[in-house]
């Protein structure tokens, strides 16, 4: 966030109001900030960010925090971060942007955009960066470039057509003329906070205003991080801003890995499902189950590895309010609901396993005791023969 772009979207309008009064009616106070698009693809199972490093000779991304924070308070294991070269759009508007490997096989993109204008402007730029896909594609190219070379450190590599996705919007405002406190600046402005965090033209109901602004949150009375599930609206310093990037980074990687074990667990519940109503549950063909439990239990061993490590890949011992922001980002993007959506299935799928193990179990039992009668019966026809066994 302390980089300097040149780039500028809309223009200056004129002069601000010299009243409060004028400042709360008049949309065309002059803001300065920057629009940042991250997306974010879901690559493999596990990165090795030493091999990483020595491939590309990039960074650790440390982990930044409101307050200052001991040493203790950090990612479990830091992402390799890149700067990536300047890209310019077709219509002539210069992104910069960075990138992140997360080790639990997620990529991270960051491009930002500065702007300089009005609330008008910024509810123009919300609407239509949001309904965008240009992004997706520009982000997919430079992901493929990227792991050509980066392949010898990743770990079960998922095709292209396999990745999964999440984008999300962040309109970061740095500068508001006046210098506003939170407070006086959603008592005039709420409005228009609210439609940049829905990427709304229109203004919105005052329902859906008031249910967008429950998810604010200020640590100083100078700063407002107000979180949406697609986009966020922030008001801050450099360094401040800083620490809620990071932390919307974060949640929706997490819930990009949530969606890749729900989807991991459908399917294999799906094989199983199929593998039982194909004739599984039947006496001798009990026997094939076990290699059918042991597939399952595999995939739960895994799945219970790799959330655990998604979960805790960062810790917030000594800082509550980068813990209470990351929270209600989380909640916001969707993460505890896709979590939730785990749980169920590995449960189910502990289910199935145990029913499983107790239908081959049941078919050993039985192929035993049947050997014992069959050697009962071979014993008691020579016996009556007369000869011996």
């Amino acid at each position: 966030m302390d980089r300097q772009l040149t780039t500028i979207v809309g223009s200056d309008v004129a002069q601000a109001p010299t009243s409060k009064v004028q400042q709360a009616s008049n949309l065309s106070v002059p803001l300065r900030g920057s629009v940042l698009v991250l997306i974010q693809f879901d690559v493999c199972e596990e990165i090795r960010l030493d091999e990483l490093r020595k491939i590309f000779g990039a960074r650790t991304a440390d982990a930044s925090f409101k307050q200052k924070a001991p040493g203790y308070v950090r990612y479990q294991r830091p992402p390799v971060e890149e700067t990536l070269e300047p890209l310019i759009l077709e219509n002539g508007e210069r992104l910069e942007g960075q990138i992140k490997y997360y080790d639990y096989g997620v990529v991270s993109l960051v491009f930002e955009l500065p702007f300089s204008g009005g609330w008008d402007t910024l509810i123009q730029l919300s609407a239509r960066w949001t309904s965008d896909t240009n992004f997706e594609t520009l982000a997919s190219r430079i992901v493929r470039q990227k792991l050509e070379r980066a392949a010898p450190a990743l770990v079960k590599p998922y095709t292209s057509s396999k990745w999964l996705q999440e984008d999300y919007f962040i309109f970061y405002v740095r500068h508001i003329e006046g210098a506003p406190s939170a407070d006086e600046l959603l008592a005039s402005h709420q409005d228009q906070v609210a439609q940049v965090v829905r990427g709304e033209m229109a203004m919105l109901s005052e329902g859906e205003r008031q249910e967008i602004l429950q998810s604010r949150i200020s640590y100083y009375p100078n700063d407002l991080a107000v979180i949406g599930w697609n986009a966020a609206f922030i008001y801050d310093t450099d360094a401040g801003a800083e620490t809620a990037i990071q932390l919307l980074q974060y949640a929706n990687s997490q819930l990009l890995e949530f969606r890749h074990y729900d989807e991991l667990l459908t399917e294999e519940l799906e094989n199983v499902y199929d593998f039982l109503e194909q004739g599984g549950t039947g006496t001798w063909a009990r026997w094939r189950t076990a290699r059918a439990a042991s597939k399952l239990h595999t995939v739960l061993l895994d799945v219970n590895e790799l959330t655990e490590r998604a979960d805790n890949a960062i810790k917030f011992l000594s800082d509550m309010f980068s813990a209470r922001l990351y929270k209600l980002c989380a909640q916001k993007v969707g993460v505890p609901d896709y979590k939730d959506l785990v749980k169920e299935k590995l449960q189910t799928a502990e289910d199935l396993y145990r029913f499983m193990v107790d239908q081959f179990n049941q078919s050993r039992a039985f192929v035993l005791e049947l050997m014992v009668v069959v050697i009962l019966i071979i014993e008691l026809v020579y016996f009556f023969r007369g000869k011996p066994v």
